[in-house]
């Protein structure tokens, strides 16, 4: 059966941007477009060209993408023509293939907020779309609203979007921009566009996620005859978010029917680079990745309870419904008091570490972890830690250095102009398996100003400032993450520390600190950190 072609819009880049808090530089603009056109996007939608500086900017480098890469704008403005609205020609003039204009389909929005009639609006946006076909560049028209336009005045609604396919208009994108409309709603009214003459090989569809319907409402619009789908790269997107497209691409390739009805741009080997893709986008907009994300996150495919894991070891298609690896993720055995030894020894098994079903060493493993963890020790995402604590009961665990002492000061004070100011100050002392020792010290570097980073940072700065022999194989790791959590209230509160670190291969792993001070509790993750990327990176032991 020949496959029917199903067209990709990334609009990251512009929609994306509109999330609360995202704003990207015109070098990130370009590093998440040439990741958006490495998994194989039909379309890459750069920005809003004259919106503002950075938009304008990265439509001047007009990065080379084999994506068509297309500008957003508005139709004309009534009372002007399309050759003589100066926001229409920055657009066209941004000199990209594929022109998106947006414009109003719903009947209130046109006389209440742009207070025109309806038959103009419908003749800017039939004029406008006309001026870019003449212009020779692919049009789309972007249709605001349509789906409530629709409910509150059909006629009117595909009136619109008929003139905007008459003028030319290569795509007419139907947007849910309320994010509102349930899936069985949109499929139907797409139904009736394609029944009212657009053909559904010229249907795009826009959902917002406003009831957490994005994903499925692109769906029913593909199931009614869209051909086209638009969204962004984690589902960016202002309020809740549009399509996440890092959801529904894998969907589209790996579940049917849509595995047998349609071909994208995207391959199975670009596919495997979608976690990726969804990480480095986190990382430019400094966040921590979503652990819950379907597909992608780092829980994805993590398996807590004993029974799971025993039934994974035997077949994983028992509770995953795809290979992690196919996306790029990585399945994850975590340590929890609720685990048994087909648990414990898979995720052995994936640091790397072989042991014998019967071998003893197993049970105290798991009563270790078990006890631990009503100490306040949490090992579901501190793997590191949990793996240095199985070498610890296997007696393989390598002692790289001592930490002899450390003290760590803040001081909150009045300088010498009468500015509030705050210090924070570090000694470590560190010996070696040789008995050779090195006492570092760290202060922070904003005496000036109330913007210190703190003691936790202080502490760590010392740390890693020399560790000798070590040092060359510690100095690229970071901290990405810090989490906090008191296991217990009152006098006997405990501090639960979880941190992320990195480093410049690209590796990430999280260790647990506890302790009734959070510094130390800090302190304890540190020391993990950096023994487990010694043992990781095979350091050998000075002595």
């Amino acid at each position: 059966m020949t496959k029917e072609r199903l067209y990709l819009y990334d609009t990251t880049l512009r929609d994306g941007q509109q999330t609360q808090g995202v704003q990207f530089s015109t070098a990130e603009k370009e590093q998440i477009a040439k990741v958006l056109d490495s998994l194989g996007l039909d379309y890459v939608e750069g920005g809003w060209p004259g919106a503002n500086p950075t938009d304008s900017e990265f439509f001047e480098t007009h990065p080379k993408l084999k994506a068509t890469f297309a500008a957003f704008g508005m139709t004309k403005r009534a009372g002007m023509s399309a050759q003589n609205d100066n926001v229409l020609a920055a657009v066209i003039n941004a000199g990209t293939e594929a022109v998106c204009l947006v414009g109003k389909t719903n009947d209130f929005h046109v006389e209440t907020a742009l207070g025109i009639t309806l038959s103009e609006n419908t003749e800017n946006v039939s004029r406008s779309i006309s001026y870019l076909v003449e212009q020779g560049r692919e049009a789309l028209f972007d249709a605001e609203h349509f789906f409530d336009g629709y409910k509150s005045n059909p006629e009117y609604a595909l009136e619109v979007v008929t003139a905007a396919f008459t003028a030319g208009a290569r795509w007419v994108v139907l947007c849910d921009t309320n994010g509102g409309t349930l899936p069985g709603e949109i499929e139907n009214i797409t139904r009736a566009v394609i029944a009212a003459g657009i053909p559904g090989e010229h249907l795009g569809i826009h959902t917002h996620n406003d009831t957490e319907n994005a994903i499925a409402g692109s769906l029913a619009a593909i199931d009614a005859g869209a051909r086209q789908v638009q969204g962004t790269l984690n589902g960016l997107g202002e309020r809740c978010g549009n399509a996440n497209l890092t959801s529904l691409i894998p969907t589209l390739l790996l579940k049917e029917p849509y595995i047998s009805s349609y071909q994208t741009g995207v391959t199975k080997e670009n596919l495997m680079g979608l976690t990726q893709a969804s990480r480095l986008l986190d990382d430019i907009l400094n966040r921590v990745p979503m652990k819950q994300a379907p597909y992608v996150g780092g829980s994805a495919f993590a398996h807590k309870a004993g029974l799971h894991a025993s039934a994974i070891l035997k077949d994983p298609s028992t509770y995953e419904h795809i290979e992690p690896f196919v996306v790029g993720n990585a399945r994850v055995i975590p340590m929890s008091n609720q685990a048994g030894q087909s648990n414990l020894r898979r995720r052995l098994s994936e640091a790397g570490i072989s042991v014998e079903k019967d071998d003893p060493a197993l049970g105290r493993i798991l009563d270790v972890v078990k006890e631990r963890e009503s100490e306040g020790y949490s090992y579901d995402t501190a793997q590191a830690s949990f793996e240095l604590l199985a070498r610890e009961e296997l007696g393989t665990r390598e002692s790289y250095f001592d930490v002899e002492r450390y003290r760590v000061i803040s001081e909150r004070r009045r300088n010498a102009r009468g500015n509030l100011v705050v210090e924070s100050e570090a000694v470590v002392t560190v010996q070696m398996p040789s008995g050779a020792k090195t006492t570092s010290y760290f202060k922070n570097e904003h005496a000036e100003e109330m913007s210190d980073d703190g003691p936790v940072n202080a502490l760590w700065q010392a740390l890693k400032q020399d560790l000798g022999p070590y040092q060359r194989l510690t100095e690229d790791v970071r901290l990405v993450d810090f989490k906090v959590r008191i296991t217990n209230g009152g006098t006997e509160a405990v501090t639960r520390v979880i941190i992320d670190f990195e480093d410049d291969d690209g590796h990430r792993w999280a260790t647990v600190g506890v302790s009734a001070n959070i510094v130390d509790a800090s302190f304890e993750a540190l020391l993990e950190a950096l023994n487990w990327k010694l043992m990781r990176d095979g350091a050998v032991r000075v002595r």
